[in-house]
């Protein structure tokens, strides 16, 4: 039936089909007289009349040329008839041409072949990475914290009784291919003094998308990932909204995750309530097929570590095959991580998740511009410590890299980043090419 509708009015490609068609026709006619098929025995007698009336003669080797002449004819048609179809085809689907329908589908397929990458995270941090993977691989999940509770998020959570969608927004439109018009139109935020003042348009989105299926939030995150034709998937890492809560050095307990920097105390701990909330499947799949999986970067307890709250993702994580790697924060977070080193995120980490969920850590050595420090010291952040020794006594292996974009602000550079995640995948291959090679020459 699909087929059919090629046929329907305005589409300008009959035409196209029906001269193939002719083609087809001329070309198998050619060919039946060159073979001299039996059933054209009437054909062939007619060209010898024709032949005969206008020389008088008779010529054995006539049909054999015509038959020839049509075969070709037939070919030449059904080439030109095909290259008319194929080019109202690209005209439809690609107004650029020809170029940007092949690089298209060369980038299509070279993507679709790439390693299995899963992120997990939250905010602005997790959404830069994905920028920069999405460009070497289609195979990514992005798994995003669900205790977001301030904000346009934080209303449609307590209204709704839905999952947060500000995060899960932030990676949709991280690996949309689609339109910057789209992209600007999910991140607008509306103003004014309505009720839909804060509110994202994105956000309102997926909040839509979520009753109109029924409540299900992976389904309206596949049907809104259509929309923005997304590279990957995005997962929350639970379908139930979940509330955090810190438990201070002090002894005091901040409820909310975006209470929790306000307080500016030293966290202690941070806990999820409920505490028993399960995985979504698909994520606990993708973490058992990956590749890779990177933490962070993001707020370490308030994006990050809610993840590993979740206890499946957390086991998953210490039963998976992929190599584990955390990517640290380039500047500390004021009322999370104070004066914290390279070395205390990592603690915080396996304080949470337990051991065995990181096997790398990549962290950054660059020096960072005294102005941009000036900036960042007004609101009483500094850089993170790379301390190097610190965390190989800890048993992680440590990637000093040069990893940020600076602007107005110190933040990761997505392109830096995203090769660095993949020199640690190919390091990877080649070593088990080797450890591979070793076994074979010693069966041998």
């Amino acid at each position: 039936m699909a087929l059919l509708k090629l046929l329907y009015p305005g589409m300008r490609i009959k035409r196209w089909f029906f001269l193939f068609a002719g083609g087809v026709v001329a070309a198998g006619f050619g060919v039946a007289l060159l073979l001299n098929y039996r059933f054209i025995g009437l054909v062939e007698g007619w060209l010898f009349w024709v032949i005969y009336r206008a020389t008088g003669n008779y010529y054995g080797w006539m049909p054999t040329l015509v038959g020839a002449v049509v075969s070709c004819a037939g070919l030449g048609i059904m080439f030109y008839a095909m290259r008319r179809i194929i080019r109202s085809i690209i005209d439809a689907v690609a107004p650029e041409g020809a170029n940007r329908l092949v690089d298209i589908m060369y980038q299509k397929r070279r993507l679709d072949k790439g390693p299995a990458v899963v992120v997990i995270g939250g905010g602005t941090g997790l959404s830069t990475l994905l920028r920069g993977l999405k460009r070497r691989t289609s195979n990514l999940t992005a798994i995003v914290t669900v205790a977001d509770d301030g904000g346009s998020s934080g209303r449609l959570r307590q209204e709704l009784g839905i999952v947060p969608p500000g995060d899960l927004r932030s990676c949709l439109v991280a690996l949309a291919d689609t339109e910057p018009l789209m992209e600007k139109l999910f991140q607008y935020r509306f103003s004014g003094d309505g009720d839909l003042t804060g509110h994202s348009f994105g956000n309102l989105f997926i909040a839509a998308m979520t009753q109109v299926v029924g409540g299900d939030i992976e389904q309206a995150l596949q049907e809104s990932s259509k929309v923005l034709a997304v590279r990957g998937q995005v997962l929350p890492a639970s379908a139930k909204p979940v509330r955090i809560s810190a438990q201070m050095t002090d002894g005091t307990v901040i409820d909310g995750e975006s209470n929790i920097p306000g307080a500016r105390k030293c966290i202690q701990r941070v806990t999820m309530e409920p505490a028993a909330v399960p995985a979504v499947q698909a994520a606990l799949t993708a973490i058992r097929d990956a590749d890779i999986v990177v933490l962070g970067p993001g707020s370490l307890y308030t994006s990050v570590i809610p993840n590993l709250l979740v206890k499946d993702i957390a086991e998953a994580l210490r039963n998976t095959r992929a190599s584990r790697v955390y990517v640290c924060n380039v500047m500390t977070q004021p009322g999370e991580t104070d004066q914290y080193t390279a070395s205390d995120h990592v603690r915080a980490l396996l304080r949470h998740g337990g051991p065995g969920i990181i096997d790398e850590v990549l962290v950054n050595v660059e020096e960072i511009a005294s102005c941009l420090l000036e900036n960042y010291a007004k609101e009483g952040a500094c850089p993170v410590e790379a301390d190097i020794a610190e965390l190989e006594r800890m048993g992680v292996t440590v990637i000093p890299a040069q990893m940020i974009s600076e602007t107005n602000w110190v933040r990761h550079d997505p392109e830096r980043l995203a090769k660095l995640v993949f020199s640690i995948l190919d390091r990877r291959r080649k070593a088990s090419g080797k450890s591979g090679t070793q076994k074979n020459d010693s069966e041998e």
